[in-house]
């Protein structure tokens, strides 16, 4: 994994590291494999997690299906769009 410094910022380069590496579960592997894990105790987990993923599945495939309703998602408030942030556009609220 790599990522280039450009004109020498480096707080960029960190921001865009660790957002690679949140990705891949880079954070996720180090705290799992922080303390030894009993085979048993992995393969617990490991079925788990593989229920979790069926069940996940099921939903997305029932909500596309239209058996179950889509889940209504609550708007954000004075949130900006990502294409202003990229572009450092700065709003103002109006004084009053």
């Amino acid at each position: 994994m790599q990522v280039f410094v450009r004109d020498n910022n480096v707080e960029l380069a960190l921001r865009v590291l660790k957002k690679k590496m949140q990705r891949e579960g880079l954070f996720r592997e180090m705290r799992r494999r922080r303390f030894y894990e009993k085979p048993s105790v992995r393969a617990t987990r490991e079925k788990a997690e593989a229920a979790r993923r069926l069940r996940k599945l099921a939903r997305k495939q029932a909500i596309r299906d239209g058996l179950i309703a889509a889940p209504v998602r609550k708007p954000r408030v004075n949130a900006r769009s990502s294409t202003e942030l990229r572009a450092g556009v700065i709003t103002t609220r109006p004084q009053g």
